[in-house]
């Protein structure tokens, strides 16, 4: 497993991520994921709530890139792993009050990243390259 900085904590929880995923025939799927938080230093999570293409990339068996990215700083990270799918529990009972709390539907799922791999998105030598 790969660790998390505090600064990739902090970009995460002010940025916009965005989750990819393979879809049956091999093309590339990217959907935002404005619920994309750290559950800890080596697992990201976030609230599936439309059931849509990434829902079902990740039921189908599907590895995972989450791509955050700050503009003003000119600085990124893409964390890659594998997902498991929380359908019940804790955490899906939590995602399911902070949906309703906020006027949302009820999720599908909620998805749990064990993070393996961290790419730089930094522009200059370092970009796309492994760091942890």
């Amino acid at each position: 497993m790969a660790t998390l900085t505090q600064e990739m904590k902090d970009m995460i929880a002010t940025q916009q991520c965005f989750v990819g995923t393979v879809n049956a025939d091999g093309t590339p799927n990217v959907a935002p994921k404005r619920s994309t938080r750290v559950l800890s230093d080596d697992t990201l999570i976030f609230t599936e709530g439309t059931g849509g293409e990434t829902y079902t990339n990740i039921k189908r068996g599907s590895k995972v890139a989450v791509s955050v990215v700050n503009r003003d700083i000119i600085d990124g990270y893409r964390f890659i792993g594998t997902p498991n799918l929380q359908e019940s529990g804790d955490l899906y009972d939590m995602a399911v009050a902070m949906s309703a709390k906020i006027g949302m539907p009820k999720p599908y799922a909620v998805v749990v990243i064990h993070i393996e791999e961290i790419h730089s998105l930094k522009p200059g030598p370092s970009a796309g390259k492994k760091i942890a």
